[in-house]
């Protein structure tokens, strides 16, 4: 588990917790999926030396609690309880279903000046949109259930995993506490399909966004464990994005994994939080 030094409270009392770095106007790191912090750390560094940096585990991830039930507008009073302890304001980066998260916090009025995304996993294309229908029943059967590994077996199976992959990463996986982290954050899927809109763009709230948003992917999907997706998966979503958004920028970076690579990203970041828009 990412441990973190820092703690805020939500609205509905859940303790949030984060790590702060860094000096300057405030920058929200908002994780994906199976994230409890960890991926968005090492763009803190990148980004600390102009802003300062809260990089946090959304609720029911790692040491950040989790109350029930679960809904859209917990996850957003998490992130406005964030940004009130940043001063009132903060530019907001979202990864894959972070940056989900983050437009849907500018759609209902949070204190946000600008916002950047990357590969927000919209299920863009009558081609795909069956597997996640199916995928987002199987996953709620299973988790109401109790079933959370099976969860996360089906999330990686919809990226492309084969049975082998996954006896395999799981084998891995238990040698140490991966598997049975990735277990124990394996809910947290089912919570995301519910603010994604069942992966489908909402059109009407989005359109509504006024900030400016950066809206990146790294090309064509090149890494095997998300085989299983068409090779433009995240560029029809961002592409969809950007016609939407009322003040979008389109980026496209060359070869970065799913995963944010700080060496990448992180000057495009530095650049557009410092912008006059």
């Amino acid at each position: 588990m990412n441990e973190m030094d820092f703690r805020v409270t939500s609205n509905d009392g859940t303790t949030i917790a984060y790590d702060r770095k860094g000096s300057g106007p405030a920058v929200v790191l908002v994780g994906g999926a199976l994230d409890d912090g960890a991926e968005n750390a090492p763009l803190v560094p990148a980004l600390a030396e102009h802003f300062t940096v809260y990089n946090y585990a959304r609720r029911g991830r790692g040491a950040s609690g989790f109350t029930e039930p679960y809904a859209v507008e917990r996850e957003i009073e998490d992130l406005d309880a964030l940004i009130a302890e940043a001063g009132g304001s903060a530019h907001l980066f979202g990864a894959s279903s972070g940056g989900a998260l983050a437009l849907e916090a500018a759609a209902a009025g949070s204190a946000i000046d600008t916002i950047a995304v990357w590969e927000v996993p919209y299920a863009v294309g009558d081609d795909i949109r069956p597997r996640f229908e199916e995928y987002i029943a199987d996953t709620r059967r299973a988790f109401d259930a109790g079933r959370d590994e099976e969860v996360l077996e089906l999330f990686m199976r919809l990226s492309g995993a084969s049975d082998d992959n996954i006896a395999a990463r799981k084998a891995a996986g238990k040698q140490t506490s991966h598997w049975a982290d990735s277990v124990a954050l394996a809910p947290t899927l089912v919570h995301d399909s519910v603010f994604h809109n069942r992966y489908q763009l909402p059109t009407d709230r989005l359109a509504t966004v006024t900030q400016p948003v950066l809206v990146t992917t790294g090309g064509p999907i090149t890494v095997p464990y998300m085989a299983g997706l068409p090779s433009d998966f995240f560029d029809r979503a961002a592409d969809e994005l950007a016609d939407l958004l009322p003040h979008a920028q389109r980026e496209t970076l060359d070869g970065p994994d799913h995963v944010v690579d700080p060496q990448t990203i992180g000057p495009l970041l530095l650049r557009f939080f410092s912008s006059e828009h």
